[in-house]
């Protein structure tokens, strides 16, 4: 009886909808990349680096990415990020209709998760601010949810750097998941992801840190204007806060461009399949009679 009380209480709450179902996933995965990402970067602020640095918080929010897409791969593909669903769609690896729904899910995740980065750390950055939450100068805090320029930094420089830093990203997510290539055990491509971030954030961090993901940056970057940093986390920067929000999505779009023109149009068609007219011959099986076409496995 308590078997079946509790399979009745999981159908009860299970979902039926697909798409529902991968909205959930993709913002729980969401949630889990930033609290645990954002989450290594506060850790390593807030101790002055006695807990951390930049490459604690490197290699942590490359976990964090992999454990994220670990959570939702199998419902949603563990996109996480705008920018990789309009990649998909753009293929056709994804219909259009979902990328609404996948990108409303992946803010409000990246939302949440800055939230509970945020409430964890609370005290940690009152004793380490004093009280007062800056965008700039050597007790700021904001760039812990978001990322923000170095000083040299054009505008023109950083839409670049993001274009180029996604498009690397959907170069290395797009073979990691080509069955056609090479490509990468089952099970294992979400940790290929992480290392992919791990690169990307040791060779292209340098300018303005490595976001490529409008929702990673944006959703976070709100979360610290309604805490307390005030409206200079829009203005910081010379108006920063748009680039990482439309330079991913070029990244994006050129990442995937090249992928299938370098790469993925020229894999061998596959086998046509055998008329309807061909011969099927009868043989024997390990022993049992059954049919099998002629030249066919």
């Amino acid at each position: 009886m308590g078997g079946k009380k509790e399979r009745s209480w999981k159908r009860s709450l299970s979902l039926q909808n697909k798409l529902a179902k991968e909205a959930l996933a993709e913002f729980l995965a969401t949630l889990i990349m930033i609290a645990l990402g954002c989450g290594c970067v506060a850790q390593s602020v807030l101790s002055g680096g006695a807990l951390g640095g930049p490459h604690v918080a490197s290699f942590g929010f490359a976990l964090a990415v992999t454990i994220a897409v670990y959570c939702a791969g199998g419902v949603s593909g563990g996109h996480i990020n705008p920018a990789v669903s309009f990649a998909m769609c753009l293929t056709g690896r994804m219909t259009w209709d979902r990328f609404p729904i996948y990108v409303a899910a992946q803010f409000l995740g990246a939302f949440a998760g800055a939230a509970v980065v945020f409430g964890i750390n609370y005290e940690a950055l009152m004793s380490f601010t004093g009280g007062s939450f800056n965008v700039t100068g050597p007790k700021a805090t904001a760039h812990i949810f978001a990322t923000y320029p170095q000083e040299y930094l054009s505008l023109a420089g950083g839409f670049a750097d993001q274009v180029t830093s996604t498009c690397f990203l959907l170069l290395g997510v797009f073979a990691i998941f080509d069955r056609e290539n090479l490509g990468v055990p089952r099970g294992l491509e979400p940790l290929a992801v992480g290392l992919l971030v791990v690169l990307l954030s040791s060779s292209l961090s340098i300018n303005c840190g490595c976001a490529m993901n409008p929702a990673r940056d944006l959703a976070p970057r709100l979360l610290t204007y309604l805490a307390g940093w005030g409206p200079q986390v829009f203005t910081a920067g010379n108006h920063w806060w748009w680039v990482p929000l439309v330079a991913p999505m070029v990244g994006a779009a050129l990442g995937a461009g090249l992928y299938l023109l370098f790469i993925e149009l020229h894999h061998a068609p596959p086998p046509d399949p055998p008329a309807l007219g061909d011969h099927i011959e009868l043989k024997k099986v390990d022993g049992k009679r059954g049919h099998e076409r002629d030249g066919a496995l």
